[in-house]
């Protein structure tokens, strides 16, 4: 790889800090406060000399964002995971061997920086460091984006994801806001009653959705392996062997394609409950996201004023509590206050389509307006398809839509009044899937005729039977309810983020493409 001219000054600099004696990549550094903790403290304490012990000395460590070098002065811009700080730097101050000025000449943004010193403010006011040492704790050998706050090229962010991060606060603030919202759900479940557990991510049978897996290969055993499309099969067992209250947040694979909303590794959180129905899994959705609603969407400190004066109408206040129920995603607001709207899957076809769900002639044509090509189809494909086209990009405001076709849902307890109709239900919000919810079949003589009439026409490598699931069932699992999340989708909504992409670290992307 060439190496550019950016690069080979700071090479250069590496080595002048070497023949400085200094280890340009630091080591252990102890007892560093974060920076917004600093800046707390001082915003407590204001007037409190720097003389005054640890209240008026900081040390800290982070990575330079923006440096002004002024001759006799140095002031650097310091970032860390919680916000930033201003350090200043001069000849007499810096304390120890000549070499800390000599290396404070030489230090440049992107470096990692720990310093010590009294804390102060500048005559403008602002809070600072001035430093009576400094550690150099990792030189950085790549020029950093041009400012120091925007690192602007959308396809470089996701590739250079260890630079968007501290690039872009915003960023840093949206994943670590992630952490939190996947932390709130499993206190949430886990003050439920809920036992988080975890099953296999390679497994000899891709079940539990209709996807084409990823095939990996065991070199021991010499046997192919699926990396799992959904953990619901491991999960029922569990409940056969009397774990009533279950879930799980982890990775599903689908080797599938890639879009805004779609990522082939993904994050999903399932749950089953004995002894429930996809009714109990309406009310534990609605209730779980709206904890999260309330907890990361409303203006928090807003509200604390707002209701702080107790002689407040109570109009106002119902008003005010309305107004806080609504977010804005992806150009839409999204209005989320109790009760979310429950309709049937064919009233909300016929309410957008037009078509009966009864009439397949007349849903064929629909399909053929919308351009599907349905020659061929199943008629319960065609509905599907139809559905897909009509209704789901008017499902703004969350929308649980309930008893899907039977033949959709191959693992799902017929409704007993209309056994056409399966207990199960989509959530969907801001024109897109959130949620998936079934009343769990669980008898092993039908599950085992879905799962045969499911497996016709597939590939060899998805056309097998899961004996040891149906075995499983014959020792009896209770009547359930079942319940996916997509956790990276619910985020994107939490977050405001238009692609999931700016929700996964990592994101699966298509080949750089290389200069010739």
């Amino acid at each position: 790889m060439k190496t550019d001219k950016f690069e080979r000054n700071r090479q250069q600099k590496l080595e002048q800090i070497k023949s400085l004696g200094i280890d340009p990549y630091g080591g252990r550094f102890d007892d560093a406060e974060s920076l917004a903790g600093i800046r707390a403290r001082q915003a407590q304490s204001p007037d409190v000399p720097p003389s005054a012990g640890r209240e008026g000395s900081a040390k800290c460590a982070g990575r330079i964002v923006l440096l002004r070098d002024i001759g006799k002065l140095i002031f650097i811009t310091l970032r860390d995971w919680t916000g930033t700080i201003q350090v200043g730097l001069s000849k007499s101050r810096l304390v120890g061997m000549e070499s800390q000025w000599d290396l404070a000449k030489l230090l440049e943004v992107g470096d990692l920086l720990g310093v010590t010193g009294a804390l102060g403010k500048t005559k403008t006011g602002e809070i600072t460091i001035w430093g009576d040492k400094i550690t150099i704790l990792s030189k950085s050998l790549l020029q950093p984006p041009e400012k120091f706050h925007g690192l602007a090229d959308v396809d470089l962010r996701y590739r250079q994801r260890y630079v968007d991060l501290w690039a872009n606060p915003e960023v840093m603030e949206k994943f670590k806001k992630r952490s939190d919202i996947i932390s709130s759900i499993r206190q949430y479940l886990a003050e439920a009653g809920f036992l988080e557990v975890e099953t296999p991510m390679m497994q000899t049978i891709a079940g539990g959705a209709a996807a084409r897996p990823f095939i990996t290969h065991h070199n021991s055993l010499d046997m192919d392996l699926y990396l799992r499309i959904a953990p619901e099969l491991f999960l029922k067992r569990l409940l056969v062997g009397g774990m009533e209250k279950v879930f799980e947040i982890n990775r599903n694979f689908r080797n599938e394609g890639l879009s805004r909303r779609h990522n082939p590794e993904f994050t999903m959180m399932e749950a089953y409950q004995a002894y429930a129905d996809y009714n109990v899994m309406m009310d534990l959705t609605e209730g779980l996201i709206m904890s999260l609603v309330e907890k990361y969407c409303r203006n928090t400190e807003d509200r604390r004023q707002k209701t702080e004066d107790r002689t407040q109408k109570t109009e106002y206040r119902r008003q005010n509590t309305e107004d806080e129920s609504r977010i804005e995603f992806d150009g839409q607001t999204i209005d989320f206050t109790k009760p979310w709207r429950r309709a049937a899957y064919a009233e909300l076809l016929k309410e957008h389509s037009g078509c009966d769900i009864a009439d397949i002639t007349a849903i064929r044509e629909k399909a053929q307006q919308l351009g599907i090509d349905e020659a061929g189809m199943d008629d319960a494909v065609v509905i599907n398809e139809v559905f897909e086209g009509t209704v789901e990009d008017k499902l703004v405001n969350p929308t649980f839509v309930i008893d899907y076709p039977a033949v959709l849902c191959p693992l799902t307890k017929r409704k007993k009044d209309n056994p056409d109709y399966a207990e199960r239900f989509e959530l969907y919000i801001g024109r897109m899937e959130i949620a998936n919810a079934y009343t769990e079949l669980n008898d092993p003589a039908v599950q085992k005729e879905n799962f045969r009439i499911q497996l016709k026409g597939q590939d060899e490598t998805m056309a097998t039977m899961d004996e040891d699931f149906i075995n499983a069932l014959k020792y009896a699992m209770p009547p359930a309810g079942g319940l996916g999340i997509g956790i990276d989708r619910l985020i994107m909504v939490l977050t405001g983020a238009a692609s999931i992409r700016d929700v996964v670290l990592f994101p699966l992307l298509k080949p750089e493409k290389k200069n010739s």
